[in-house]
């Protein structure tokens, strides 16, 4: 039987390797470049928290140099971690599509992918009910994602078909399915305070009550599936 044919859409080698290694480059780089000026901020009156560039300062040579950089050099490699982590891999083939990322794997068999298309840097993967099965932060080249998707002979659309159907949600809000109002509430907390984790479970609760939500600089907008004629 021969191998299923396959189409990866990923960041470029180069790239993921230029976040792996400059992250903890840059990190030594600034955390050094802080204990540099550590003793002449520490003499500035007016400079805010004296006291951690005090102590710093303190710290004897060689330990302060090697110190700092061990320091900036870990911290790069967390903020290069959570890239990792966060970053998309696409896979397209002519029986459905698998999305990775944060190492979670989705699969969508190809019955149930009526189109796909870009929200700015979001992928949209939408249901055969016009609802939206997957919507996934990316950082891929937009002409890679709509070739692959081609290829393998998805719809590819310019834009959302059903954009001008979502309307600005606000608590209380009417004509939404029971238990929506309630998890949107907590979904504008979780984006207001940045937790894209939360929100995106949250995302997935809505897609299942058959609310489908987008949202603008944290503003969240709604729309319900509408029937294909």
């Amino acid at each position: 039987m021969d191998a299923r044919r396959t189409t990866v859409v990923a960041e470029p080698r180069g790239q993921v390797a230029l976040v792996s290694v400059g992250f903890p480059v840059l990190g030594a780089a600034v955390v050094w470049g802080l204990k540099s000026i550590a003793g002449w901020v520490a003499d500035l009156s007016w400079a805010p928290m004296q006291g951690p560039f005090r102590l710093v300062a303190s710290v004897p040579e060689p330990w302060a140099t090697i110190g700092s950089v061990a320091v900036g050099a870990v911290l790069g490699l967390v903020v290069a971690g959570i890239a990792a982590h966060e970053r998309l891999v696409v896979e397209v083939f002519n029986e459905g599509v698998e999305l990775l990322k944060g190492g979670r794997h989705r699969s969508f068999d190809r019955t149930l992918v009526s189109g796909v298309f870009l929200d700015g840097k979001k992928l949209v993967l939408l249901d055969v009910d016009t609802g939206e099965l997957a919507r996934e932060n990316h950082d891929l080249k937009p002409e890679a994602l709509a070739e692959a998707f081609q290829t393998h002979g998805y719809q590819w659309l310019d834009a959302d078909p059903y954009r001008e159907d979502y309307r600005r949600w606000v608590d209380g809000t009417p004509d939404l399915p029971p238990g929506a109002n309630a998890l949107l509430k907590v979904r504008a907390e979780a984006l207001r305070k940045g937790d894209t984790g939360d929100a995106d479970e949250l995302r997935e609760e809505l897609r299942r009550l058959g609310v489908v939500v987008r949202e603008e600089k944290k503003r969240q907008y709604w729309r319900l599936p509408r029937a294909l004629p």
